[in-house]
């Protein structure tokens, strides 16, 4: 997150499109805790312990895993990218 934030800052200069973007996925991300598995899970061409789950934010795609209680964000990632490359 600190490299899309960076880059909409410092290489964009548009500092206020940045914290827009961190308060936009902070608020996603708190919404999506209370059910976090709820959703249909990213099918990754890895083989993974535990499954990705995404959600759409702005221009980008945060991916978290569920552990036991635990929603970790795993990547965030410009929605434009190749994905399988990617996750």
């Amino acid at each position: 997150m600190n490299e899309a934030v960076d880059y909409i800052a410092l290489r964009l200069k548009n500092p206020v499109a940045a914290e827009n973007l961190v308060d936009a996925v902070q608020e996603a991300i708190r919404e999506r805790t209370i059910c976090a598995e709820a959703f249909e899970a990213y099918h990754s061409m890895q083989e993974r312990q535990y499954p990705y789950y995404r959600i759409h934010v702005k221009n980008y795609i945060v991916f978290y895993v569920v552990i036991d209680d635990v929603m970790e964000i795993r990547r965030l990632i410009y929605n434009r990218r190749n994905l399988p490359e990617q996750v």
